[in-house]
């Protein structure tokens, strides 16, 4: 009997994750600003929005979204994995805009996992900035429904997994806002070794970029766009050593793996996701509370979800950046690095 329910759970759970259309008319006042959904799939603009919470650049802010009916949503729960039935094209939530410094993301140990800013010693994070590369350089973010779990070693890696979602890296020419939804195209992936733990980055395209119709593959970046793989490898492998850590390491001796690869890690993550949104594995602190992933356990009510959000303090004044976030840091690695 208990076999047959977990069954029946997973396939409710497999059934939700089919396309969804979102068509949401975003809310002008203060603390909620318009994020964008780009869809090349469905006709009519579908649009998300976050509401700002706390002193933006303080350790209290947090960023909640608000989803298709003008509620509060969870941005890594229930936002689908997938947006067509093909299941070849993704949902990114964009944690980090291109060119800043400030390492924000999704909370995954907080309800409704607002977007924060990662703190260290009890001081905000921002990347250094590793000459000649200024700030993330791509559109950073994550895959909703896709998580690290910490209690499974990767077969390639033979490192478990970070207890986060799936990190991506969004190489089209937009420089996209914290909060948006982009529909992207996966090309392929890195296996960074994060202080012992698997962490996969995902190198993907929005599906509206003008290169996106000619870039298929890892092979395809290396002809229309050269350098930016050398590039992505070099950032990853460095943007730690300022702060007086070790270069990081990678699997595949840093190669990248192409889409199929990539495509099979998605597709392995996301069934993890699934157990975990489904109570039948640890969550590793995990907080999985939803509002729309028919099944889990972890379905709270609309009104809950805004009870946790009016909890926070109110949208504040912006606190000021430091001023040594601006500096550069000259970095020299062996050759055969």
């Amino acid at each position: 009997m208990i076999k047959h329910s977990v069954v029946r759970l997973i396939n409710g759970l497999i059934r939700h994750q089919s396309i969804v259309t979102y068509n949401q008319t975003p809310s002008v006042r203060l603390g909620i600003r318009s994020c964008q959904f780009s869809t090349g799939f469905v006709k009519n603009m579908s649009q998300y929005s976050i509401i700002e919470r706390g002193q933006p650049n303080s350790l209290e802010y947090r960023a909640f979204f608000k989803g298709p009916h003008g509620n509060i949503i969870s941005p890594y729960h229930d936002i689908p994995l997938y947006v067509n039935n093909d299941k070849t094209v993704f949902n990114m939530v964009v944690e980090v805009p291109r060119w800043t410094n400030a390492k924000m993301e999704i909370a995954t140990g907080e309800k409704m996992n607002p977007i924060k800013q990662d703190v260290k010693k009890g001081k905000l994070r921002y990347v250094h900035n590793c000459f000649p590369h200024h700030g993330y350089i791509w559109n950073y973010g994550a895959l909703p429904q896709t998580w690290e779990d910490p209690c499974h070693k990767d077969e390639y890696t033979g490192c478990k997994g970070d207890n986060d979602p799936l990190d991506v890296c969004e190489i089209g020419y937009k420089v996209r806002k914290k909060g948006d939804v982009v529909q992207v195209k996966i090309l392929g992936t890195m296996a960074l070794i994060d202080e012992g733990e698997t962490d996969w980055k995902m190198l993907a395209i929005d599906v509206t970029d003008p290169l996106a119709s000619q870039l298929s593959d890892v092979d395809d970046i290396t002809k229309h766009m050269p350098g930016f793989i050398a590039a992505t490898y070099e950032w990853f492998k460095i943007y730690k050593i300022p702060s007086g850590k070790a270069a990081n390491e990678f699997a595949f001796n840093g190669e990248p793996k192409n889409s199929a690869f990539a495509v099979e890690v998605i597709k392995q993550t996301h069934e993890q996701w699934q157990k975990l949104v489904s109570k039948l594995t640890d969550n590793g602190g995990s907080a999985c509370e939803n509002v729309g992933v028919a099944g889990s356990p972890y379905l709270i009510s609309t009104d809950e979800a805004q009870d946790i959000v009016d909890k926070t303090p109110a949208l504040g004044e912006t606190q000021p950046i430091p001023s040594e976030v601006d500096q550069w840091h000259y970095i020299s690695l062996p050759k055969n690095s």
